[in-house]
């Protein structure tokens, strides 16, 4: 059992470190919150049943714990993001950059559902899946991210990141 839980916990790293880029601001913080999430996971495996995806299952404990962590470093840090290193020098680079940055920084300012949503979405899950994880129909999903695209593009159009 506890070598299926790591193995599991490995297989999905990569949805925890999206969730660590969504709810924290700089690499030191994305470093002690994917610990927590990890920690937190695995004293949490064997309450996992199986009704549903072990990563529906993950992406439930990892925001919680996002959100908790969130809660309790919000009054000693700010919302400010690190650069993204695209590894490519040309122009293209740098936009593209420019718009990332102005992306989370949006992302930033969404409450904590949103936040939950959006992480949800870049990991291609569906609004009835993304419902099911976060407790809310697949409807009011869709709403919400149509307000929450919508948010962004007004966000990144008013600091000169949108084309």
């Amino acid at each position: 059992m506890e070598q299926q839980g790591l193995h599991e916990l490995q297989a999905h790293q990569r949805l925890i470190h999206k969730v660590c880029w969504i709810y924290a601001s700089n690499e030191d913080d994305r470093k002690d919150l994917f610990q927590e999430i990890l920690i937190q996971a695995w004293q949490s495996y064997s309450t996992y049943r199986g009704d549903s995806k072990f990563s529906t299952w993950l992406y439930r404990v990892a925001l919680n714990t996002a959100m908790t962590w969130q809660k309790r470093s919000q009054s000693t840090s700010t919302a400010s993001l690190p650069a993204i290193d695209l590894q490519d020098d040309s122009d293209q680079s740098e936009q593209r950059e420019a718009q990332f940055q102005g992306m989370y920084r949006a992302i930033a300012q969404l409450n904590k559902i949103d936040k939950a949503i959006v992480t949800l979405y870049f990991e291609e899950y569906s609004y009835q899946e993304i419902g099911e994880t976060l407790g809310i129909t697949a409807n009011n999903v869709a709403v919400k991210m149509t307000r929450i695209k919508q948010f962004i593009k007004e966000y990144m159009s008013k600091e000169g990141t949108w084309n």
